[in-house]
């Protein structure tokens, strides 16, 4: 695959404050890539500069080798956070009145389709649920057919299921051949749908890689947890652990020996929880810090 976007030495300051330090990378056509960071870090920014929402300080941006023109808003999509749709139009309407926008829009009905909004063509923007909200904003990012998709965190506040269903049209459009830059607080959904991840931290990328290979490389081993009431028994082991939620949890680069332990002292296979680590804890271990904070 090639580089459909390359970001080199990207810097952004804001009064005597850098907020982007310098990133680098590049995007590869086809791919989810998932830029990852706390509030703060730097990513929104970077994003904004990106889609070219705000102008860099100093770098460069790239789009397929050569500096974005005038077209290329016109080549991407973008499903912002937060979007204000027209009042009293209903989804089918909406979808014609942003397609003016662009030269060469997709059908409404196509759209309608491809984000299974099928059904609520006649529904009223205002009435319908988050879910079918941001399903009607992934519609109206895809538009323009775009090269590149932009999504900033386009499922938060969404219930379980909403946020399977979303996840289930992103693989539909990376099948298509699409590229899909994401950003989100869920881990479990950049682990899902990204092919590879960037972590931004302090306005510098800090590590980039697949979710695993990354995993892999930072934290090798397996997490056991016990309830918390054991901690005692833990102690006469020579056990340290980290509290979690009522329970004391530990990492183990031998699972095997480590369980017989502690069943001779008396715990049951029952008692004890065994974990891979996750994006979380590639997040603590490389950050400090939980997306969240």
């Amino acid at each position: 695959m090639v580089d459909i976007l390359q970001v080199r030495r990207l810097t952004k300051r804001f009064d005597n404050k850098v907020a982007v330090d310098g990133i680098s990378f590049s995007l590869k056509g086809g791919q989810c890539f998932g830029l990852l960071g706390p509030n703060g870090a730097g990513k929104t920014t970077t994003i904004e500069m990106l889609e070219g929402v705000l102008a860099p300080d100093e770098g460069e941006i790239l789009f397929h080798g050569k500096p974005r023109s005038s077209t290329f808003r016109q080549l991407i999509g973008i499903q912002f956070q937060n979007t204000a749709l027209q009042e009293r139009l209903n989804v089918l309407e909406t979808l014609k009145l942003f397609s003016r926008l662009y030269e060469s829009p997709l059908p409404e009905r196509e759209l309608l389709q491809r984000c299974q909004l099928d059904e609520l063509a006649e529904q009223d923007t205002h009435k319908l649920s988050g879910g079918q909200r941001q399903r009607l904003l992934l519609a109206i990012a895809l538009i323009n057919d775009p090269q590149l998709l932009f999504l900033d965190e386009p499922t938060t506040g969404l219930d379980p299921q909403a946020r399977l269903n979303f996840w289930k049209l992103v693989e539909q459009i990376k099948a298509s051949g699409k590229t899909v830059l994401l950003t989100t607080h869920y881990m479990d959904e950049a682990h899902y749908l990204c092919d590879e991840i960037g972590i931004v931290d302090q306005g510098q990328l800090i590590a980039r890689d697949t979710p695993q290979n990354l995993l892999d490389q930072h934290i090798p081993g397996i997490y056991l947890s016990v309830s918390a009431d054991y901690e005692p028994l833990l102690d006469t082991l020579g056990i340290g652990c980290e509290h979690q939620y009522g329970w004391c949890r530990w990492k183990s680069n031998n699972v095997k020996a480590q369980i017989e332990q502690l069943q001779q002292a008396g715990l049951q296979l029952g008692d004890i929880q065994i974990q891979r680590p996750n994006l979380d804890d590639l997040f603590l271990n490389l950050t400090g810090r939980s997306l969240r904070s």
